[in-house]
């Protein structure tokens, strides 16, 4: 995000996190004095408004995302992605930001770990900022898998192949959306300047199983060993489901990805008992078992177009 908006007339970015070492690898990095770094915690309320104030935009991202370390430390989940973006909404709309994205995942669809629970309860967060009135959009862009990542398992499976492994595969017959991050990014500034507030947007992309996935890489290193299936982890799910059939009910297809309008009914609980929605129907989810599914031979194109497998592949051409 921060190297795309670099190429545009922006002023000033500013880079809060807790993490010094990956502030000083960005700043050595980038090298521009346009990138201001401010060292805190979304979880501290008053650190947080320091940096938002005098803001436009807001990029929200902050989170713990690892599924396994938040079955384990729920808590800690819940003070980062909820109370921490409570934290980072308010600030926003105190500073008068003109627009706020918050980054979710579709493990907040039809939760089934405390990552993705508290992801949903992160879009709620938003959806309640964006009810009062007020001169700041709050929105949420909902992503399935990143291609190259941090922490993602396209790495994992060249390190592995680049290590003499073969690449672990959890289940074979799970399968993932597959987006490239520079669509991510342009979602992201599309939302900044066309949401309305309480808007969730879905990136749409074509899938795969993590089979043809762990595949696909292993043709283009030239691994020969196959694979190695290790078993499903903690909070896992089968397959990404990026829109549920009651959210769709209120989006809009905008080609490349749905507009989820927010649920717009008050505390007027007549509504709820009532009354109902004679048109409601349940034609599906937006969901990668049902969605396009991409071959190998796609796959691997798809790879080989990305910046990061430019760079490897080359370094391990040259080994």
């Amino acid at each position: 995000m921060v190297k795309h908006l670099l190429h545009s007339e922006v002023e000033a970015i500013r880079i809060f996190s807790r993490d010094e070492t990956k502030q000083h690898s960005m700043r050595v990095a980038f090298d521009d004095p346009r990138l201001e770094f401010h060292l805190g915690d979304v979880r501290d309320e008053r650190s947080v408004r320091s940096v938002v104030d005098g803001s436009d935009l807001v990029f929200h991202a902050a989170a713990l995302k690892q599924v396994p370390s938040c079955e384990f430390f729920p808590v800690q989940a819940v003070m980062t992605n909820v109370l921490g973006s409570a934290n980072v909404v308010d600030a926003a709309k105190r500073s008068g930001v003109k627009s706020m994205v918050c980054l979710s995942t579709d493990k907040a669809v039809m939760p089934v770990n405390a990552m993705g629970m508290t992801k949903a309860l992160m879009e709620k967060v938003a959806e309640a900022g964006s009810r009062s009135v007020s001169s700041t959009t709050v929105c949420s862009t909902r992503y399935g898998n990143v291609l190259y990542s941090r922490g993602s398992v396209v790495p994992l499976f060249v390190d592995q192949i680049k290590r003499g492994l073969a690449p672990t595969v959890t289940n074979p017959a799970m399968t993932r959306f597959l987006m490239p991050l520079a669509r991510c990014v342009d979602l992201v500034e599309f939302a900044f300047f066309n949401a309305n507030p309480g808007d969730v947007f879905v990136q749409k992309a074509a899938a795969s199983t993590i089979g043809d996935l762990a595949e696909a890489t292993s043709r283009l290193f030239g691994n020969t060993l196959g694979t190695k299936v290790i078993g499903v982890r903690h909070g896992e799910k089968l397959f990404e489901t990026l829109a549920s059939a009651a959210e769709l009910q209120r989006g809009t297809d905008m080609g490349d990805y749905y507009r989820i309008a927010m649920d717009s009914r008050d505390m007027n609980y007549a509504e709820y008992f009532e009354k109902g929605d004679p048109d409601h129907n349940f034609e599906g989810d937006y969901d990668s078992h049902t969605s396009e599914r991409l071959s190998v031979e796609e796959i691997m194109a798809l790879l080989e177009s990305l910046p990061q497998v430019k760079e490897e592949l080359d370094a391990w051409s040259r080994r």
